[in-house]
């Protein structure tokens, strides 16, 4: 069996009763920081522009629009609700030969639940094999540095995943794979130089694909085969060859990789979350910030070529290149003490004198700290300040990361402040003890109306009884 058929036979094979109950544990706390993400986006810029393009392409389908009582169908909807997860880059984040957010998986997942009927173990199951699959892939080749974007990737977990949650064999999961990797492959110039708000959309795009992939492979339209292995396919074209064996998976003969996941304690880039916390615990040892000479920070090569080699860094023009700037994030978490929404807004990005200190921060990569990539991701900040004093601070591994997690309380916390102002106080915690309990609902119209920031409800769905697959 080729590896995409293999990959089929994995997602087929997850079943929730087969789970153990950390992971499921750790799956719903992804999901929950995930939804808080979405709410929290409600409504910026890109996000309303994505909601008017689905209510006038397709409203009234069987999949909600998060936050408000409007609907569409799965492969839109997945679009607009995968957007609103990434926005913020808020959202967790998987650290390998390649980078991944693997809740962008959830986006898909809930279009197509909410469009099959399917039951909060069926939904939880689904993400877990498109977590593993993802992340997966993830170990086994780096693709970035091949000017090819991480959410290729995606295009095989969110088709996996979609077609798990419609009930199709491996055959027609199969082609689901062959047709999204065939058609949909994305550039990694969405995350060069000044970035555009496709940065945020770059998953929620792939998703979309993926889904409409699986919708087409269930009417039994093929895909070019085999998409990993063949003349032109995927090893040639994209990636290298490397070796999958689905058979050290979680559930098989291996740990699932959710808790290997990290959590976001900061809305930045992951590779920028220790030089945050860094930079803060410089700025606890400052009297004059902005009286500073210079600043250094010393990173490993991801955070350099990710987030410090681009000119652009040091003056961004949009949010989305902010939230990947080391020079802007370390600059603002110095004067402010740290780092939020707010902190990317355009007041801040047109403030001149935040401006002048930028231009302060040096960037370089250590290669010292790119040998612990990426068992750590350490920054190192290092600041002079006039008279000729040097402050100091490394590190390695942030708040949130397998190594140091944040607890159910924080998760909680940046739940109801990501919601606060647009779901009111009561439905929002009412929301995350349901959540805490997914799988115990039979259909997951009624959790996702408690998160309408408008009023109202969701479009439901009757319970099915179906049993989990």
């Amino acid at each position: 069996m080729d590896l995409a058929g293999r990959l089929a036979d994995y997602a087929l094979s997850v079943r929730y009763r087969s789970i153990d109950e950390r992971t499921v544990r750790e799956m719903k706390a992804r999901i929950i920081d995930a939804l808080g993400c979405a709410i929290g986006a409600y409504g910026e810029e890109p996000v309303r522009m994505a909601r008017r393009f689905a209510l006038g392409a397709s409203k009234g389908g069987p999949s909600g629009l998060l936050g408000t009582g409007d609907s569409s169908s799965p492969p839109i909807s997945t679009f607009v609700n995968g957007l609103m997860i990434r926005y913020f880059d808020f959202n967790d984040t998987y650290l390998s030969k390649e980078p991944a957010h693997p809740s962008d998986n959830l986006a898909p997942c809930l279009a197509v639940s909410q469009a099959e009927g399917s039951n909060g173990k069926e939904l939880i199951a689904a993400i877990v094999a498109a977590y593993e699959i993802q992340c997966r892939l993830c170990d086994a080749a780096d693709i970035r540095h091949r000017g090819w974007d991480h959410v290729n990737y995606g295009l095989v977990s969110s088709s996996l995943a979609s077609a798990k949650l419609m009930g199709l064999g491996v055959g027609k999961s199969t082609h689901a794979v062959n047709i999204a990797l065939n058609g949909h492959i994305a550039m990694r110039q969405v995350r060069a130089g000044e970035l555009s708000m496709w940065k945020g959309a770059s998953f929620a795009n792939a998703a979309r694909n993926a889904v409409f992939a699986a919708m087409l492979a269930r009417e039994g339209m093929t895909g070019p085969a085999p998409i990993f292995e063949g003349e032109m396919g995927f090893f040639s074209q994209v990636s290298g060859r490397f070796d999958l064996d689905a058979g050290r998976f979680g559930g098989r003969k291996g740990e699932y990789k959710v808790s290997e996941t990290y959590v976001k304690y900061w809305p930045a880039e992951y590779h920028a979350q220790t030089a945050v916390w860094a930079a803060i615990e410089v700025r606890k040892k400052v009297k004059d910030i902005r009286g500073a000479e210079k600043v250094l920070v010393e990173t490993h090569e991801a955070g350099y070529t990710i987030l410090g080699k681009d000119r652009e860094k040091w003056a961004p023009k949009t949010k989305e290149t902010a939230d990947h700037s080391l020079p802007y994030m370390v600059g603002m978490a110095l004067l402010d003490g740290t780092v939020d929404n707010e902190t990317y807004s355009e007041r801040n990005l047109a403030n001149r004198s935040n401006l002048k200190f930028i231009e302060k921060v040096e960037v370089k990569e250590d290669p010292a700290l790119t040998a612990v990539y990426p068992r750590g991701m350490p920054n190192r900040i290092t600041m002079w300040e006039k008279g000729g004093k040097v402050v100091s601070a490394q590190v390695d591994v942030p708040r949130g990361h397998p190594g140091n997690p944040m607890t159910k309380d924080e998760l909680e916390a940046k739940f109801m402040k990501l919601t606060e102002g647009k779901v009111r106080e009561s439905e929002a915690k009412e929301a995350l003890k349901r959540l805490w309990r997914l799988d115990e609902e039979a259909e997951l119209g009624e959790v996702m109306s408690m998160l309408r920031v408008t009023g109202g409800t969701m479009p439901r769905r009757a319970p099915t009884g179906r049993r989990d697959r």
